[in-house]
């Protein structure tokens, strides 16, 4: 994302920084921004009043939040950021409440009719009759820490207690998809690109491919319309006999991205310019369809002796 913006900010012809922040100062990340700041933890009653300090300091225009457990804070705080001249790229926080709430997000994707993993609480459980094989996750969670299949009725008992808070879906086949979405500040879908997961390693996509299915693309652009996502959402489903699932949505950048701008949707670029008032027309479906992701880890090296 670092080096979207940067690219981005190039290809433009802008001259601006990329400013990041983190609690480690041993991040990779750190390593390709412009300058960078370390901060408390996002649930620490310091983290707002430090990030808004930054933002006078640094004369920032545009904040873009990242993780999960930050969506809901920055949400909660817009009208701060607007108050100081900076544009906040983040949906509201009944929005990033929703999304990380499994629970609750299931009961939107049916309240609205779309097509979602049958999700239950341990307690609407019937364990001795219930259909196998089902899914288990933090109802609160991310990155598929905690996230175990079941397969029978011992590995449910077990698992119910051992995952904290836990939601269970119904197991669902078929292939993987994630799907990008791009909302303008005003609420305009921008971009939409589904891809197949074909390899995923910790949560993420180590390999994937592009996916122009105008299903895909047409349910994303209701769903987020509906739920009223602003800057970056991704949805996640399986495809299996034609019928597609979801079970998941989190609005934030997929740890993806990188493939969806390689294909043609260069959502910095999009951003930068919806930022900028230049009000970007829609480019939804324009991307390269089969576009293939062969991801691999690559090392930085520092010498300690450097720093002084």
């Amino acid at each position: 994302m670092i080096r979207g913006f940067k690219d981005a900010l190039t290809k433009l012809g802008i001259k601006g920084s990329v400013i990041a922040t983190d609690t480690d100062k041993l991040s990779p990340g750190l390593r390709f921004c412009d300058r960078f700041h370390l901060v408390p933890l996002s649930g620490s009653e310091k983290y707002i009043p430090r990030i808004l300090q930054i933002c006078k300091e640094e004369k920032v225009s545009l904040m873009v939040p990242t993780i999960d457990e930050e969506l809901q804070v920055f949400g909660q705080h817009k009208r701060d950021f607007l108050a100081i001249g900076v544009t906040p790229l983040v949906s509201d926080e009944n929005v990033g409440m929703l999304c990380r709430d499994k629970y609750l997000t299931a009961g939107f994707f049916k309240k609205h009719g779309f097509p979602f993993a049958e999700t239950f609480l341990p307690s609407q459980l019937d364990y001795e009759t219930i259909d196998y094989p089902l899914f288990i996750k933090p109802r609160v969670g991310r990155g598929s820490v905690g996230a175990y299949p079941i397969r029978n009725e011992t590995e449910l008992r077990f698992f119910s207690s051992y995952v904290e808070n836990p939601v269970i879906q119904r197991f669902l086949p078929g292939k993987e998809y994630t799907i990008d979405v791009l909302t303008s500040l005003d609420g305009k879908i921008l971009s939409v690109v589904p891809r197949e997961r074909l390899v995923i390693r910790a949560g993420v996509c180590d390999k994937g491919k592009t996916y122009k299915g105008r299903d895909l693309i047409d349910i994303s652009v209701a769903i987020c319309e509906k739920l009223g996502t602003i800057g970056p959402a991704n949805l996640q489903c399986k495809i299996f006999n034609g019928s597609i699932s979801f079970f998941e949505i989190n609005p934030r950048f997929s740890g993806a991205i990188q493939l969806t701008v390689a294909s043609g949707a260069d959502f910095f670029s999009l951003i930068i310019k919806d930022a900028l008032g230049e009000s970007p027309e829609p480019a939804i479906g324009k991307f390269k369809d089969g576009f293939l992701m062969l991801s691999y880890e690559e090392s930085i090296f520092e010498n300690p002796a450097d720093d002084n």
